[in-house]
């Protein structure tokens, strides 16, 4: 599985877990519904780490908690 799969699937298992949907989460984050959607459908595959820490923050997790899973330990180097 590559990086964007594990940061999509991330983000989806979070709103299950918190249960929200993507348009509550991306409001509690204070990031547009429309970008949110673009890195879950695919058009924008590399989400900057600054939205990572706003969709943690209106989670209310740290961002080592959301990239703290065994599905990012497991992820191996892009570059070869």
């Amino acid at each position: 599985m590559d990086t964007y799969a594990v940061v999509k699937n991330r983000i989806l298992s979070l709103c299950k877990e918190y249960n929200i949907t993507i348009n509550k989460l991306a409001t509690k984050s204070g990031i547009p519904a429309s970008t949110l959607k673009n890195i879950l459908y695919g058009k924008s595959q590399n989400p900057g780490v600054v939205t990572i820490k706003m969709l943690c923050d209106g989670l209310g997790i740290s961002i080592t908690e959301f990239f703290d899973t065994a599905e990012f330990r497991k992820l191996e180097q892009e570059i070869k």
